[in-house]
This record gives structure tokens, C-alpha cells and sequence, in this order.
């Protein structure tokens, strides 16, 4: 009897598509990569050593339609042409992430949340990786695990799940699971109703049973209401500042220790030993501590660890002091509860002393979460936009000065102006990239290339 080959359809040549489409080759499969735009050189040249076929610039829907499952890239969304023509075929679409879950038997701690996921997900992987696990990462940081499945082997891998990643996750089970917090964002995504997106979050608890983790803030409300509609077998290990009962991380001493209380590790250790500052570090602190207690790490290792993390690029970053102006990179401030914990970081003082930079993409956000922050810190907000009207209706008359501009040069130079020393300018926009940069990274990037120019001048 002939075994017909299965074809696998691949839609988007970067890091994730790329991997999918190495792994469905690897395991027999025919496989075709499309994108609809342009594949870097980098990406083109893996395909074609692997002998891959693939298309760029459009896509050939005879080919895709002929297709028998589809490995999506997180990035399309379901509202988009091609993915209404595969919807219409009845062709099964996937992740890369539920596509390489079914290759590997690696244990999974996956972590997700509207902010805080890179960081907490880079301190796991630093304090498993220290410890000397054989750990890989992957999801929104790191390689595609499809490519590591293909080619390496690991027993763990540390994930950050994004919303759009889980959308597509079926029957994916992660060992660990961690929400850090669920506050509104990509709601144009999500038909502008929170719910819709709370669900795409909580699909991280899909499949897990009893022997599984599930880490999460005890004090967030959207969690909570979540967790009472619905049910999993998954153990519950809370973090929070104060304990409630079944909290596994939390303050004791007047907040001046950090104690972890797992049925596996149980130990203390001082805040001020924390190498990241500020409350939402602290929460990323806890959640990360909980996931390695549950994964049998030593507390000697969860400590030195958790006091030797450098921090992730474009998350508060420090960028330089000049003329006694410090300079914040805070790129990774795609929403505007992250725009909160970044300002809640800053030193409070008898008169505002930020220059806040604001402004892209606008994802549906509601500006009054940071308004009192606003009021009490900034001095000045930079808006810097295609189209800053929102911004500009929103904030004008609520702090001393607010200034219109539509590049990161003309930012950059108000930022200067209004600026004194003892001053401190935050790039922290609350909304994403696109309208001006190709992502938060390259936001990031010319922000510290224009910051550190300044000191050539």
C-alpha cells in the first residue's frame, strides 16, 4: 500500500516559518514556504540549502489550497485574505510552536501576559541555563523551536507565548505555565472586545492536568474573573506583594524579603538583592523563582541567579547620562500598562522630571490608566507619530508641555530642549511600532544610536 506523503504549506518566511518549514521537511513531509512580502537574504539562503520551495511577494493560492495542514506565522491575522480562503477550504491551520510540540518530549515552561513576558522569560531561562539544565528558548524570544526540535535536542524549553501565538495552539501541553497579567492590548486584533483577547491568553492552560503549573498574579482582576468561569486540572502557585493563603511568592519582613513556598523549595532571600528594580521586576522576580522551585533547581542557584540578570534590551534600559540628562530606553513599551510600570520605576520627586516620549500604532488604548502617573512625573510629553491626534486630545492641559512630532530625530530634539539636568527621558510610547519603525527593536535601536550621537557632537 502507497503512503501519500503529507503537505505541508508554510505562511511566512521568518524565524518561526523558516524553522516550521526545516522541521516538516525533516519528518518526510512536502512542504511550501509563502510570504507575502520580502524574505530576508539571511532566511532565503536557509531555504534554498534545505532545498525548500518558496515563494515571495505574494501568494499562489492553487498551492496553498492543495495544502493538508498550514503552519501560520503569528503576525497573520485570521481577518487577512489568504487565511479567509484557507478558513474556507477546511485546511487545519497551526503554530510553529503546535507544530514542533509534536516532535519533542521536552518538558515546557510557557509564559505569557500583556507585559513582562520577555523579561520573565529571558530570567528562567538565565536561571535554568545557570544551573545547567540542557534548556532551550524559544517562542517570541530566542530561535524557532522548530528548528531546535529539527536539529538539536533539549530537555526543557523556556517559551513566550504571545496571544496570537496561542490562538493557533490545540493540543500543545505546557509543563509550566505562566500569566504574568492580563491588561487591554492588540484589541484591534481582537474585534475591540477584551474578552476575546483574555480567551486567546488563556489558552495557555489548554491540556494541562494535575500533575502541570499554573503561576500566575494572584492580585490581577481579569485573571481572577477568568479563573472562576473556567476550570483546570493544573496546580495553582499565586505570586503576589501580600500573602493570601494559597500564595507561593510573596513580601514578608515589611517587604524587605522575598519568600518563595512551594511543596517542592522553600527559602527566602532579600529584595535589595534583586538585580531588577521596581515592582513589575519584582512580579517577574516571583514568577520566574516559582518556575524554577517547581523545576527541582536548588535555591542557592534561584538565588545567585535572580541577583545577577543584566535585564533585557529595550526594557528600561539605560542608554546614557549626558549634561546630566539620563536617558531611558523603554521600546518595549508597546501598550500602556507597560508605559505604568515604567513610570511607577520612576524616582518620585518634589516636581515632575520626566520627559515622556509617546506615540505609534494605536491599539484601542485607553490613556486613563496612566494619567495619575502622568500628572505626578512628566513635565513634558514628546509625541512622536505619523498621527498624534489621539495623544494630542487626550493629554493636552494635563501636564506643563506637549510637543507634535512626526519623526524620532524631531523627538529626540524636543527631548533635548525640554530637558534640564537632573532630568530623565523616558522613550516608553504605549503603542506599537509600525507607523514609523519596522518593530520595537529598531524604535529601540535608533533611539540609543541618536542618544549616544549626541555625545560625539
Amino acid at each position: 500500500m502507497t503512503v501519500e506523503t503529507k503537505y505541508m504549506v508554510v505562511l511566512g518566511g521568518g524565524e518561526s516559518g523558516v524553522g516550521a518549514a526545516i522541521l516538516a521537511k525533516d519528518k518526510g513531509m512536502k512542504v511550501f514556504l509563502s510570504d507575502a512580502g520580502t524574505i530576508t537574504p539571511h532566511y532565503a539562503a536557509m531555504l534554498d540549502a534545505e532545498g525548500i520551495d518558496w515563494e515571495q511577494g505574494g501568494h499562489s493560492m492553487e498551492r496553498i489550497l492543495a495544502a493538508d495542514e498550514v503552519v501560520k506565522s503569528p503576525g497573520i491575522p485570521p481577518t487577512a485574505p489568504v487565511m479567509q480562503s484557507i478558513a474556507g477550504a477546511g485546511i487545519p491551520v497551526i503554530s510553529e510552536i503546535e507544530f514542533a510540540g509534536r516532535y519533542t518530549d521536552a518538558k515546557m515552561v510557557c509564559i505569557t501576559g500583556s507585559n513582562g513576558k520577555t523579561t520573565t522569560t529571558m530570567l528562567i531561562y538565565h536561571i535554568l541555563n545557570s544551573a545547567g539544565l540542557n534548556v532551550g528558548l524559544a517562542g517570541n524570544v530566542g530561535r524557532s523551536m522548530a528548528l531546535q526540535v529539527a536539529r538539536e535536542h533539549h530537555d526543557v524549553y523556556v517559551i513566550e507565548l504571545s496571544s496570537f501565538q496561542l490562538e493557533n495552539m490545540y493540543d500543545f501541553k505546557a509543563n509550566v505555565a505562566v500569566m504574568l497579567n492580563i491588561t487591554p492590548d492588540h484589541l484591534d486584533r481582537y474585534d475591540y472586545k477584551m474578552q476575546n483577547y483574555v480567551n486567546a491568553k488563556f489558552r495557555i492552560l489548554n491540556n494541562m492536568t494535575y500533575t502541570d503549573a499554573f503561576i500566575f498574579w494572584e492580585d490581577d482582576p481579569v485573571i481572577q474573573a477568568q479563573l472562576k468561569k473556567i476550570k483546570s486540572e493544573a496546580e495553582l502557585y499565586p505570586f503576589a506583594c501580600e500573602r493570601h493563603g494559597i500564595t507561593a511568592a510573596y513580601l514578608i519582613d515589611d517587604d524587605e524579603n522575598l519568600e518563595f513556598d512551594t511543596p517542592e523549595l522553600k527559602f527566602k532571600m532579600p529584595r535589595a538583592e534583586l538585580s531588577l528594580n521596581g515592582l513589575h521586576n519584582l512580579y517577574n522576580s516571583m514568577a520566574a523563582g516559582l518556575s524554577a522551585c517547581l523545576l527541582d533547581i536548588k535555591k542557592e542557584d534561584i538565588r545567585r541567579a535572580l541577583s545577577n540578570f543584566e535585564g533585557v534590551e529595550h526594557r528600561l534600559e539605560f542608554v546614557a547620562d549626558i549634561d546630566g540628562v539620563r536617558y531611558i530606553n523603554d521600546s518595549k513599551a508597546t501598550n500602556v500598562n507597560s508605559c505604568w510600570y515604567a513610570l511607577e520605576s520612576m524616582p518620585s520627586v518634589a516636581t515632575p522630571n520626566v520627559v515622556l516620549i509617546l506615540g505609534g500604532k494605536d491599539k484601542g488604548n485607553d490613556y486613563t490608566e496612566i494619567e495619575s502617573l502622568v500628572s505626578s512625573k512628566v513635565k513634558t510629553i514628546v509625541c512622536m507619530g505619523k498621527d498624534n491626534t489621539k495623544l494630542l486630545d487626550f493629554f493636552s492641559g494635563k501636564v506643563p508641555e506637549i510637543i507634535d512630532t512626526h519623526s524620532l530625530d524631531e523627538a529626540v530634539d524636543a527631548c533635548v530642549r525640554a530637558s534640564v539636568p537632573g532630568d530623565i527621558v523616558l522613550l516608553s510610547p504605549c503603542c506599537a511600532s509600525f507607523d514609523l519603525f519596522k518593530s520595537y527593536e529598531h524604535r529601540g535601536h535608533l533611539f540609543k544610536e541618536a542618544v549616544n550621537n549626541m555625545r560625539k557632537d
